[in-house]
This record gives C-alpha cells, sequence and structure tokens, in this order.
C-alpha cells in the first residue's frame, strides 16, 4: 500500500473528491483508499451529500433555475433533476 499520510490523503480528498481518483493518482485500488480513509478515520465524501442534497433542493423551491443550482455546485444540470426527483419521491411516500 502507498504511504500517504493522514494529512495527505485529506487534501487529496479535497482536491481529488473519489477515492478511485486518489487511487489513481497513487497507482492503488480504489479500495486501498477506503481502507486508508477508515484506518484513519477519514469520513467519505459521499456522506455529505445528503445536506448537500437538501440545499438543492432548498434552491430549486426558491425559484433557483436547475443550470444554476448545477453550476453552485459544480454538478449537471442532469443530476440536479435527478436530485430532485429523488427527494421529492422520498417524500412522497412518507407522506402516504
Amino acid at each position: 500500500m502507498a504511504a500517504i499520510t493522514k494529512a495527505e490523503l485529506i487534501k487529496l480528498q479535497k482536491n481529488l473528491k473519489a477515492d478511485a481518483a486518489i487511487g489513481e493518482k497513487f497507482g492503488i485500488s480504489r479500495q486501498a483508499v477506503h481502507q486508508l480513509r477508515k484506518k484513519y478515520g477519514i469520513p467519505s465524501n459521499i456522506a455529505k451529500n445528503d445536506e448537500r442534497n437538501k440545499k438543492i433542493v432548498q434552491l430549486y423551491k426558491t425559484g433557483k433555475r436547475m443550470v444554476d443550482v448545477g453550476k453552485k455546485f459544480g454538478i449537471s444540470t442532469s443530476h440536479v433533476q435527478r436530485i430532485i426527483m429523488l427527494r421529492t419521491e422520498k417524500r412522497n411516500k412518507t407522506k402516504k
């Protein structure tokens, strides 16, 4: 396994985001990066998605266009649309 310190891994995660991208940079697997994160107690970026998704839906409900919301969060318009649809679906299922 590559010698990546906790501080390096945190910095890499902020810049490269995905475990696969970090692994590619160091010539190790995505799973090896995942194991390092677990070893160092660093949460996945995916853990922050629920919070981000709530903000996306809130912005959309205030009248922001999907394209503008996508630019703000660095994701595609179609990704914004999927998030809005899924969160709306989830809410409708819990109301029944």
